[in-house]
């Protein structure tokens, strides 16, 4: 990753480079200013770019405010200046921000998943094939790994952002994805859970499959090892890690 804040510089520069393209292109005045902002503000999605709440802020507000800091932006409305604001609110709403931020799953991450947690069919006639879910899919990464690692599993996926969830559906057809919140959505009828949370937030997480998820089941946790309410480690089931890609942790339930 490089090292911050070069992602931010390099993400303004782009910026201006294609706003001053844009107006050598005699290219009407808002599309000179916002088309550029939107490209920071889409920027922030790369974790790359932006790893935190904040950084997202920054990179999304350094065009905007500079042009404002030079005088570049008058004759247009300020109220035009709050539709990257409110871009940035779609992909990531506030009743999230208690969540992990959008992180995909790395490529290839999961494809020794299976030989860790496998997964039997159903006993229920009606879902002979097992259920995954994927709990806050973002943008459809871990959707893709998981189908790549249980081609045979029936993928779903749940997230707060219309915006993303959008993305997910539109990128994973063969997948069921839903927008909604994943703590009132019931784990009960999956055989596995995929999830990216917070380190604050993994003891919900754990206390939440351990009372709904059959014994057995599957919690599998990118980066951040499951710990409950007294900050004390489950033992995990296996541990997966691919070179420069987070841990991988696998609970079997019960």
């Amino acid at each position: 990753m490089r090292t911050w804040p070069l992602p931010a510089l390099l993400t303004w520069a782009l910026a201006w480079a294609l706003a001053l393209a844009l107006r050598a292109a005699q290219a009407p005045l808002w599309a000179s200013l916002m088309l550029p902002t939107a490209l920071g503000v889409c920027a922030t999605w790369l974790p790359f770019v932006a790893s935190t709440t904040w950084r997202r802020v920054f990179v999304a507000a350094g065009f905007p405010m500079s042009v404002m800091a030079l005088g570049q932006g008058a004759g247009l409305p300020g109220w035009l200046w709050l539709a990257p604001l409110a871009l940035l609110l779609l992909a990531y709403p506030v009743h999230a921000w208690r969540d992990a931020p959008v992180f995909p799953t790395p490529r290839g991450a999961l494809e020794d998943l299976p030989a860790h947690a496998p997964l039997a069919a159903s006993a229920a006639a009606d879902h002979a094939a097992p259920r995954i879910l994927d709990a806050g899919c973002g943008m459809g990464d871990a959707l893709v790994e998981l189908h790549k690692a249980y081609p045979q599993a029936r993928i779903e996926g749940i997230e707060w952002s219309w915006l993303w969830r959008i993305v997910a559906a539109l990128r994973c057809p063969w997948a069921t994805v839903r927008q909604g919140d994943m703590w009132a959505q019931s784990w009960a009828d999956f055989e596995l859970v995929y999830l990216f949370q917070r380190p604050e937030t993994m003891p919900r997480a754990m206390a939440k499959a351990r009372a709904e998820m059959r014994p057995g089941c599957w919690l599998v946790s990118l980066e951040f090892e499951a710990v409950d309410e007294r900050g004390i480690a489950w033992k995990p089931h296996a541990r997966l890690s691919l070179q420069g890609s987070r841990p991988i942790w696998v609970y079997r339930i019960g």
